[in-house]
């Protein structure tokens, strides 16, 4: 059987080709792709690589996605052919170090899945078992595939421990900044955002139903921003950022304030370095954390919570376009004249 394809080859180098279905083997499941969306490290992949996600080439390209099962591998009583499904990118090995003491999201041998820019896509044994889940009826196959974006997100407001009526603080307002605001809201923070687009700006508020918005175009200065918002000027709560540029990681310890957390999650190109001053640090007892990744726990509560309505992420769809218009999506990406662009396959 053959499919249309989004095929990986190089640094700004994707082909949209005819190739075959890889048929599901033990413990697998070949799935039917309805809605797969763009994704900032799709982008970036794109532009220069990408040393875990593409190891060989060609290879499938994109990991947003829900479906229906097409076949399923001898062994597999999970699920069946005509199960709306939604699985995640990635799975641990469940018997490393890090997965014998719970920090499955670091496991040594983390198995990836990359290929959602096509008709099918075949998904592998230990991802099928313990990070694929059933669609609840009532929702659809786009809203299904945020679950891998949010998952990063759930794991990362967790982590930051927000308490309500703290002040948390964000720069960033692509779709991991507004889906950090709407998470951040529902802990019961006071969460200021601040960005210079103006679509992503009344999505703040209409999407993620912030408190503050600061327009970095009229207020070029956020530190003082930020700080404007919070009790007696002390600075924020809780700092985080979701751009992944080094001069904004430093920028964040400025406008915490003595006892807050710094949450860097946005990532940095490999080998980046930061300043940061010590005394923050030590004598003002900031606290720093960084969270990589989602575990199954994660992706599940991620499922929970697009299912019950409480983050409507068809909000963040701002477009709609064919697999083979892919590299002028990803360019629209890029661009920031988007958000999410979901990609449906041609279906004869």
């Amino acid at each position: 059987m053959k499919m249309n394809a989004i095929r990986y080859y190089a640094p700004e180098n994707i082909k949209y080709e005819q190739i075959d279905v890889k048929e599901p083997q033990e413990g697998e499941i070949l799935v039917k792709v309805m809605a797969a969306l763009t994704c900032g490290t799709d982008v970036k992949t794109y532009h220069r690589g990408h040393p875990v996600l593409i190891k060989e080439t060609p290879s499938g390209f994109g990991h947003e996605f829900s479906g229906i099962v097409e076949k399923v591998g001898e062994g597999v009583d999970k699920f069946k052919p005509g199960d709306r499904v939604v699985a995640a990118n990635t799975a641990p090995c469940m018997g490393c170090y890090h997965c014998r003491i719970g920090e499955y999201n670091l496991c040594e041998n983390l198995e990836f899945l990359n290929g959602a820019y096509a008709d099918y896509i075949t998904i592998p044994k230990q991802i099928a078992s313990i990070n694929t889940y059933k669609i609840p009826d009532h929702l659809s196959f786009e809203e299904a595939a945020f679950v891998e974006p949010l998952a990063n997100v759930v794991h990362g407001i967790e982590r930051t421990e927000i308490k309500p009526g703290q002040s948390v603080g964000i720069i960033g307002t692509g779709p991991i900044g507004l889906m950090l605001a709407r998470l951040a809201k529902l802990k019961g923070g006071k969460v200021i955002v601040a960005g210079r687009n103006s679509m992503k700006l009344d999505l703040a508020k209409n999407f993620a139903g912030v408190d503050h918005i600061i327009d970095l175009n009229l207020e070029p200065d956020p530190d003082t921003a930020f700080k404007f918002h919070t009790i007696e000027g002390q600075g924020l709560d809780v700092a985080i950022e979701a751009v992944g540029l080094p001069e904004i990681w430093e920028r964040m310890f400025r406008m915490v304030r003595k006892g807050g957390t710094v949450h860097l999650f946005g990532g940095c190109k490999s080998g980046t370095s930061v300043n940061i001053d010590t005394r923050r640090l030590h004598y003002d007892e900031v606290r720093v954390i960084g969270v990589f990744h989602h575990t199954p726990k994660y992706v599940k509560q991620a499922l929970d919570l697009i299912a019950s309505g409480q983050v409507d992420v068809k909000q963040l769809i701002t477009h709609r376009m064919i697999l083979k218009d892919l590299e002028k999506a990803i360019k629209m990406h890029k661009g920031g004249e988007t958000l999410k662009i979901l990609i449906s396959p041609e279906r004869k």
